[in-house]
C-alpha cells in the first residue's frame, strides 16, 4: 500500500514538471509564437486547429507541447503511441470516441502500419473513415463520420514519415536543442516544484551537462538531489560541490557526454581508426541496438561536432580525438 502511495506521489511530481500553457513553457520561442497565433485565430473562428506535426530528438518537449495545445484550445487530450495501433479497427475505435474539438496525440507516428496510416488520411482530411466489415463475399464498407478534431503527431524521425501523411499536417515544427540558459531556468523551476533550493552555479552546471535536453536536465536534477539529501538530510540546498560530485559519479562529463557516448567514440576511433564505419557494425561492436545509437546517442554527437555522417559511414572528427585525449592516426 505504501509503495502505491509513493508511486502516485511520483506520478504527481512528474506531471507537475510539465507546463500546462504556452506562457509557462520554457524555450522554443519561435514555435511558441507561431502556435499562439494559430491557436488564437482558430478560437476566434470557432474552428478546430489544423493538424500539427512536431519532430526532433527525444526529450525536447513534443508530448508536453501537444498537451499544451489541448489546454489552450480548451479541448480534451487523448494520447496514444503508434505501435499500439496495429489494426484499422483499433484506430476506428479511438477516432469514433472523440468529441468535437478534441486533440488526439499520436507519438512515434512514423511507426504507424501502412494500412492504418492510409485510413488516417480521410480522417484527417474529411473527418470520415471507411471500415470494411466482414470477409470475402460478405465484406461491406461502412463509412463512419467523425467529429472535427486536431491530430498532433510526434516523431524523432521526420524522414521516415511518408509524404502523403506528412502533407496532411497543416502545421509542422522542428524542436531544437535548448540553450544552457533555458535549461538553467528549467532546472530552477523543477527545484521549486520539488521544494529543494539549488544555487545558480549548480543549476548552470546541470544545464551545461544536459545535452540541450529538458528531460535529461530534470533527470540529472533528481539524481543530484538524491546525493545532496544522502550526504546532508537536513540541508535543503544543492551546492556546486555536491552537484559536481554527483555528476562525476553518474559518469556525465563537463560536455554532457555519458558512458554510452564514450563507448561509441572509443570504439569508432580505436577499433575502426576513426571511420568511416557503418552503423550496424558499430552497434554490433558496442553491443547496443542500432535504433538506440541513431535516436539517443548520435543526434547530440552530430550536433556538437564529435562525428560526421558520410555516404560510407560514421567518421570521428578532430574534436572527438581532442576530447578523448587521443592522437589522431596519421
Amino acid at each position: 500500500m505504501e509503495n502505491n502511495k509513493d508511486e502516485l506521489k511520483y506520478e504527481e511530481y512528474e506531471q507537475s514538471l510539465r507546463p500546462q500553457y504556452l506562457k509557462e513553457y520554457i524555450g522554443q520561442k519561435d514555435i511558441k509564437e507561431m502556435l499562439n497565433v494559430y491557436i488564437k485565430t482558430a478560437l476566434q473562428r470557432e474552428e478546430t486547429l489544423d493538424h500539427v506535426l512536431l519532430y526532433g530528438p527525444p526529450g525536447l518537449g513534443k508530448t508536453t507541447l501537444a498537451a499544451i495545445i489541448a489546454n489552450e484550445m480548451h479541448a480534451n487530450f487523448h494520447s496514444v503511441t503508434a505501435p499500439s495501433i496495429d489494426r484499422v479497427g483499433e484506430l476506428a475505435a479511438i477516432l469514433s470516441n472523440l468529441e468535437p474539438g478534441d486533440v488526439l496525440f499520436i507519438d512515434e507516428i512514423h511507426r504507424l502500419p501502412r494500412v492504418v496510416e492510409e485510413v488516417l488520411y480521410s480522417a484527417m482530411e474529411d473527418f470520415k473513415i471507411n471500415v470494411v466489415v466482414g470477409k470475402d463475399s460478405t465484406a461491406n464498407s461502412i463509412q463512419i463520420d467523425l467529429p472535427p478534431f486536431t491530430l498532433v503527431g510526434a516523431t524523432t524521425r521526420c524522414g521516415s514519415i511518408s509524404s502523403p501523411l506528412r502533407d496532411r499536417f497543416g502545421i509542422v515544427h522542428q524542436l531544437n536543442y535548448y540553450t544552457n540558459e533555458e535549461l538553467e531556468d528549467i532546472v530552477q523551476r523543477t527545484s521549486k516544484i520539488f521544494n529543494y533550493d539549488i544555487s545558480s552555479d549548480s543549476s548552470l552546471e546541470i544545464a551545461r551537462r544536459s545535452r540541450g535536453t529538458p528531460r535529461i536536465a530534470n533527470r540529472l536534477f533528481r539524481r543530484v538531489r538524491d546525493f545532496a539529501q544522502f550526504y546532508d538530510e537536513d540541508n535543503k540546498t544543492i551546492s556546486l560541490d555536491i552537484t559536481k560530485m554527483a555528476l562525476k559519479k553518474l559518469n556525465v562529463d563537463e560536455s554532457g557526454l555519458n558512458e554510452l557516448d564514450y563507448k561509441y567514440l572509443l570504439t569508432l576511433i580505436k577499433r575502426y581508426k576513426g571511420g568511416p564505419v557503418g552503423l550496424n557494425a558499430l552497434a554490433a561492436s558496442i553491443g547496443e541496438e542500432v535504433l538506440t545509437l541513431e535516436d539517443v546517442c548520435e543526434p547530440y554527437l552530430l550536433q556538437e561536432g564529435y562525428i560526421i555522417r558520410s555516404n560510407r559511414g560514421r567518421v570521428a572528427t578532430e574534436k572527438a580525438y581532442k576530447h578523448l585525449g587521443i592522437e589522431k592516426w596519421k
